[in-house]
Formats: structure tokens, sequence, C-alpha cells
């Protein structure tokens, strides 16, 4: 009788994946309880009701309807999203980012919905600009920050306009500020102005986050900071080395890039507008009385 054959236990040997995450940096954690908000998201959507443009081309949309109150998200939902939208800049998530979007999509609803109905009309204006000069199309979100999409307001500090040029800045950059006429608040030669003092700091630090924090307390103060980190060039590493006014200036341009990209998460609904969607401009060269100009365009 034939012995049957030794029984040979296969061993199977567990698999291990390993799964890189990126390593937690300071950007992702840091928080900031003193930061400044930026003085546009102090301002009363009243302010923008106030304007003739606004009252006569722009109403609210009865259609939108839907539940009028915010809805807040893990923290794993804002950074995908962030991460997904086509931009060039950095989008970084953290507990500063948050506070500045529930301002937007909690505190400031009303005037987020004007903003989304303004834009409609700006937004294309400032694509066009950044688009000839080659830089970030999402770079059309500061006057967001700046101004509220607000054409002649105006801050505490004199800066005026859609983007919030200083008197000096304004006429280096070549705008025309007189008793009569001041383009800063014009917003197609405001913008190309905006462009120029952008690329003009972009090619002195070669990083975005830190051009726009440029645009906001000047070029001076970003080299203090950079000198008071002992030399670092990341926006997050010089955050605190920053007038309190700046340190919130990149955390609410990355919010107001968020928000006017995900506002239907947060059932936001843009007022309808009714303002032109292109515009051209028409040289006088004879003597013209402005009735003749509202009896021919009826208004």
């Amino acid at each position: 009788m034939e012995e049957a054959p030794p029984v040979i236990e296969q061993v199977v040997e567990p698999v291990v994946v390993v799964v890189e995450r990126p390593p937690i940096t300071l950007k992702d954690t840091i928080s900031d309880s003193s930061i400044i908000i930026p003085e546009s998201m102090d301002l009363a959507t009243d302010s923008v009701l106030s304007d003739w443009f606004v009252q006569n081309y722009i109403y609210t949309d009865s259609s939108c309807v839907g539940d009028h109150y915010n809805i807040d998200y893990p923290d794993s939902v804002y950074k995908e999203r962030l991460a997904s939208l086509p931009v060039v800049m950095d989008m970084t998530y953290n507990p500063i980012v948050k506070s500045y979007i529930n301002t937007y999509a909690a505190k400031r609803r009303g005037l987020v919905e004007y903003m989304l109905g303004l834009g409609n009309y700006y937004f294309p204006i400032f694509e066009e600009v950044l688009d000839k000069n080659d830089m970030p199309l999402e770079l059309k979100y500061l006057p967001v920050i700046e101004s509220a999409l607000k054409p002649t307001a105006r801050s505490r500090m004199g800066a005026t306009g859609i983007w919030q040029f200083m008197h000096a800045t304004g006429r280096q950059m070549g705008l025309e500020i007189n008793s009569l006429v001041d383009e800063r608040c014009d917003p197609v030669k405001s913008s190309e102005a905006a462009a120029k003092y952008l690329k003009q700091l972009y090619n002195i630090y070669n990083d975005w986050s830190l051009a726009i924090a440029a645009y906001n307390c000047g070029p001076g103060n970003v080299n203090k900071a950079i000198k008071r980190s002992g030399g670092k060039t990341g926006y997050w590493d010089i955050y605190f080395f920053l007038p309190k006014e700046t340190r919130g200036y990149v955390p609410a341009f990355i919010a107001a890039t968020y928000i006017m990209n995900y506002y239907n998460e947060h059932n936001l609904c843009p007022v309808v507008t009714d303002m032109p969607a292109h515009s051209d401009t028409v040289v006088v060269n004879k003597m013209i009385h402005f009735e003749q100009i509202c009896d021919n365009l009826d208004i």
C-alpha cells in the first residue's frame, strides 16, 4: 500500500500596501485670531445697492429657490474642491482660509449674491486684460476682496476704485487722477493698470501669493517680512512677519476664489444682471449735447 504524498501547506504572505501621505506642514494647520479682515468684507450690502447701475440693472432672481442657509462641510471637502479648481496659484486650505469661507458663505451672504451678479459684467473685463498679459485668470477675484466689485469704492486710507489704487500708485501706473477725472474708477483702465502692477510685483518675487500680498501692503513690507523670517520666501513662512492687515489678504483671496466657484454648494443665489455683456467706446469729434445722447439711447 502506497503512502499518500505529504500535504504541503502554502503560506500566503500578506500584502502590505504603503500609502504615502503628504506631510502636514505649518501652512496646513496655521491659525490666527488677531488678523484684520479686508475692508470690503465690512461693506454693507446697502452700500453696494446704492450705486445707480445696481438700482437700474440688477434684480433678485425669483426663480432661484432654495434653502437660505449655509451648509458647512468637512475639511476634506474644502481641500478637494480647492485642489480641483483650474488655477495656477496655490490654493492652500487651513483654519484661516476656512474662517473666511464661512464669512462669505454665512455672514456676508447678501453681499456675495450681489457680487456674483456683478461678476457677470466685470469678470469678462478682468479676464480679457489678464489673458492679454499672460497672467493667471483667477486674479479676477482680487477685486472681490479689494472693493466688493464696487467701482467707486473708497477705503479709509484713500484707496479708490474697483482695484483700490492709492493716488501715487495709480499715477505711477499711468492712470489720470485730477479734480475732474479719476481713472481708478474706470473698470477697464484700472484693470490694465492693476495687471501692469501685479506683473511688476510677480517679477520681483516669482510667487503670486507674495505678489498679491505686496499689492496690498507694498513690496517694502513684504521685503521686511522676508528679512525678519530669516530669508524665507513662502507666504505662509513669512505670515506672522507681515502687517496684520495683510495677513488675511491671501486667505481671503483663496476664500473668494472658492465661493465664486462653489456658491451653489452653499445655497447662494446670484442676482440677475441686465448690464450689457459687451461695451464699446465712441469717439465724439463734434459738439454734442447730453440731451441728444439721452434721446437717441432712450436713457
